[in-house]
């Protein structure tokens, strides 16, 4: 039986989510990849120890994380029910819906059946009563807003969610959201959008600004441009890399191009004057300014948990800095 670091809570640091009361770590762990029914239970529990040992306590999943789809929650559940379900109260624990996840018309969206039935079965995968924060995954532009709206708050009331949030939303969507909800005075804490050094369009399109003036926390997903700003392609591609296989569904070696990788490099720079390596500055970057509230990072092995908490280490970056990296990205 698992015993936690007793530690734990020493180094991380745990920022208020919006005007919420719940504080989350600066690291939270995705399950996105590496937690499905083709993973190794026991390679998943060294990750989740690890992580939790590190003061991380909030774990992030959707209906739909694997593969098979539905996995990565059913293997949450079996490792709570196994080792970490005495620590439950000191975990955050999330899960999602809105994308494809089951056969025929009721099997993805945003109705109020396919939000509530999809929860529902989460639950059970997860051997849970409720999860800390349900989400809406994605904007659904054939069910009324009203109607999405109406279902996260339903789930509150129900008490199979202690908040809600969403995911993907664009800024105006974004905005529509928050005043049926706050109508509703629906605990709505969190945005999950994407946001990296290679992707800033929360910037751009004033998500960012709008979530931080109106006291929603952001959780920043795929925060090294899926592994480009690791450094790992900076000589190439490796054939044996998910890229080099054709075996990743979201970057493909026609994304990794000449342009993009003379950025990489130029941060990589940048990186090493500052002591970190190129993916602790990438993650320390997206806290840098204090309107991201966490930033969601992945594992396929225990030491990467410990190399990206490092980036915690530093996360103030000077003007210079700021400035450098700013004509980089420009």
């Amino acid at each position: 039986m698992y015993t936690a670091n007793e530690t734990r809570y020493d180094n991380m640091i745990y920022n208020s989510c919006g005007k919420s009361g719940l504080r989350l770590p600066a690291l939270s762990l995705g399950m996105w990849h590496n937690f499905g029914s083709v993973n190794d239970i026991e390679n998943m529990k060294r990750i989740l120890f690890t992580a939790f040992d590190n003061g991380i306590t909030h774990f992030d999943l959707a209906n739909n994380y694997g593969p098979v789809y539905g996995s990565a929650e059913a293997n949450m559940g079996r490792i709570l029910k196994s080792d970490l379900m005495p620590y439950r109260n000191e975990m955050v624990i999330s899960s999602k819906a809105g994308y494809d996840m089951w056969k025929g018309p009721y099997g993805d969206g945003g109705s109020r059946k396919y939000l509530i039935s999809s929860l529902d079965e989460s639950l059970k995968r997860l051997g849970l009563d409720y999860v800390d924060i349900f989400y809406h995954h994605r904007p659904d532009p054939n069910t009324p807003m009203e109607e999405t709206m109406a279902a996260l708050d339903q789930i509150v009331r129900s008490g199979k969610a202690l908040y809600v949030g969403i995911s993907n939303y664009n800024k105006e969507q974004t905005k529509k959201a928050y005043e049926i909800l706050k109508e509703q005075k629906t605990p709505f804490i969190i945005h999950q959008p994407s946001y990296s050094m290679l992707n800033r369009w929360i910037e751009e399109d004033g998500l960012k600004d709008y979530l931080y003036d109106n006291g929603i926390g952001c959780i920043a997903f795929s925060p090294l441009a899926q592994g480009i700003l690791t450094g790992k392609y900076l000589k190439g591609i490796p054939a044996d890399s998910r890229v080099g296989s054709g075996k990743s569904p979201y970057l493909h070696s026609g994304d990794i191009t000449p342009e993009k990788l003379e950025k990489v490099k130029a941060l990589n720079e940048i990186a090493t004057e500052r002591g970190q390596s190129l993916t602790q500055m990438a993650l320390a970057w997206i806290l840098r300014d204090g309107k991201v509230t966490s930033v969601l990072i992945g594992a396929s092995r225990p030491e990467q948990i410990l190399e990206n908490i490092k980036a915690l280490d530093n996360i103030t970056f000077t003007e210079e800095e700021c400035s450098r990296i700013d004509e980089i990205l420009a």
